[in-house]
């Protein structure tokens, strides 16, 4: 094979497309890496100090993250017209009910939802926790959400013990909320 060089133009298309992207991914993740602050542990990793934040609720309530500490914090970030969201609630209700002697905190930050529609959803289907207001979504960003429903949940040390993407199903909850309020 002397002599002959390589000739893109045989090479089928999903390789052509394959050494195109990696190189693109691999300079975005080098630069995202480069630009948190920390070198290879995203700010809302596990195991990381959940990012602090001061919001104010539906009605009116200032809430800050760091003056949860010490409690099992759940940190929900939802809106009413999410499907997932709507059906994953009655799990959270029924958490913050049954864990109420555990002293768990549930926070839910609406995201990308009114503070008008996200009251009235919380009135009607019993939620009892604070709605947060997230103006400009802040908050989402500094906790990388790629859309509701998404929930962070937070050891009685301001760590982060776990993160659910998309909705969960009882037991993954149940997994998440021990391993928060069993924490030594």
């Amino acid at each position: 094979m002397r002599g002959r060089r390589a000739d893109l133009r045989n090479l089928p298309l999903p390789y052509l497309v394959v050494a195109a992207v990696v190189p693109l991914v691999l300079i975005g993740v080098l630069a995202w890496l480069a630009l948190s602050g920390r070198p290879g542990v995203s700010p809302t990793a596990v195991g990381a100090d959940a990012p602090d934040f001061t919001l104010v609720s539906t009605e009116g309530e200032t809430i800050r993250l760091a003056d949860l500490r010490g409690r099992p914090v759940v940190v929900n970030f939802w809106a009413s017209w999410c499907v997932p969201c709507i059906e994953e609630f009655p799990l959270l209700r029924d958490a913050a009910e049954r864990y109420a002697d555990e002293d768990l905190a549930i926070v839910g930050i609406v995201y990308d939802d009114g503070p008008e529609a996200a009251t009235a959803f919380m009135e009607e289907h019993g939620g009892t926790w604070p709605a947060l207001v997230d103006p400009g979504s802040t908050v989402a960003s500094d906790y990388a959400i790629f859309g509701p429903p998404e929930t962070y949940f937070i050891g009685r040390d301001g760590r982060i013990v776990a993160r659910q993407i998309g909705q969960f199903s009882e037991r993954s909850l149940e997994e998440k909320l021990a391993a928060i309020i069993e924490e030594p």
